[in-house]
């Protein structure tokens, strides 16, 4: 008896990514025909190697797209007030369009008021308060990296999500709580869960689609997934030298219709979410 081959349930992330990427180029070089080029200011004040892996990859992928990228690398002597006159000066160069601070950043510093002080005009991170006001009223924002590289992959899945119930794992306000509020503008039904749910397979069972933001390996089996659900999948865990995600990816594949990888799923998308953010401030220079 032949084995059924669920690999065509797990999403082809990469593929989609690299579609999204020929839609920037195209609209790179259509503001560097009216001399615009986009510009995007990082600033890195934590000593992690995993946050210069990510500034790295930011780098990369500015180049590649030929968007300009410049770098703040702060040492751990530095002062919440340096930081602040820094994004001032930022906010009022004419020249960048987005800034962005690594997170996290070392423990001294003020984390609120410095992420605050970012224009949310170039918060190209979403996480200002203006823009996730302004996601929470259905109105044009910056949408945060990872919830808008979610909607990149339920867009092209061409999923009609109105009256759908979506549940999602997570409450975050990097993750959590702007996807919840993205699927609910586009007309689902949210269910919220996370560490104090009683329960939670009770409410997994139930989702049309189910986004995972839990940070905890393997967490969402097969058993609590329902059949022919649409499941995404944000955890990346380090376990035994293993990335794992928050499903168990070969088990809920035999399951669901469609399901993210990890590696080499949501955590694609995200640096090319902040290069569309980037891009759509830079295009409002043409409105000015």
């Amino acid at each position: 008896m032949q084995t059924k081959d669920y690999t065509e349930n797990i999403v082809d992330v990469k593929k989609i990514v690299e579609e999204k990427k020929k839609e920037l180029r195209k609209r790179i070089e259509k503001l560097k025909k009216k001399n615009i080029v986009p510009k995007l200011a990082v600033i890195l004040a934590n000593d992690l190697d995993s946050s210069r892996i990510y500034v790295n990859n930011k780098r990369k992928l500015c180049k590649e797209l030929n968007v300009e990228e410049v770098e703040y690398i702060l040492d751990n002597d530095i002062k919440t007030e340096k930081i602040l006159e820094i994004i001032e000066n930022l906010n009022n160069d004419p020249t960048i369009d987005g800034i962005l601070v690594q997170l996290p950043i070392y423990k001294h510093l003020d984390k609120e008021r410095i992420l605050n002080s970012i224009s949310y005009e170039k918060d190209v991170d979403g996480f200002h308060p203006l823009n996730l006001g302004k996601l929470l009223s259905n109105q044009d924002s910056m949408i945060a990296c990872t919830p808008k590289g979610i909607e990149y992959i339920i867009d092209s899945l061409n999923l009609d999500l109105e009256g759908k119930l979506a549940v999602v794992v997570g409450r975050s306000v990097i993750v959590g709580r702007p996807i919840s509020q993205i699927l609910l503008n586009k007309n689902a039904t949210i269910i919220t869960c996370h560490s104090k749910t009683v329960d939670l397979k009770k409410y997994t069972k139930m989702a049309d689609i189910l986004v995972v933001a839990a940070g905890s390996p393997h967490l969402i089996t097969k058993g609590m997934v329902k059949e022919g659900a649409v499941v995404i999948d944000v955890g990346i865990n380090r376990k035994n030298k293993k990335i794992l995600g928050d499903v168990d990816t070969n088990n809920v594949a035999k399951k669901a219709k469609y399901v993210t990888p990890v590696p080499g799923g949501v955590g694609l998308t995200t640096v090319t979410a902040l290069i569309d953010n980037l891009v759509t401030i830079a295009e409002r220079r043409l409105k000015k």
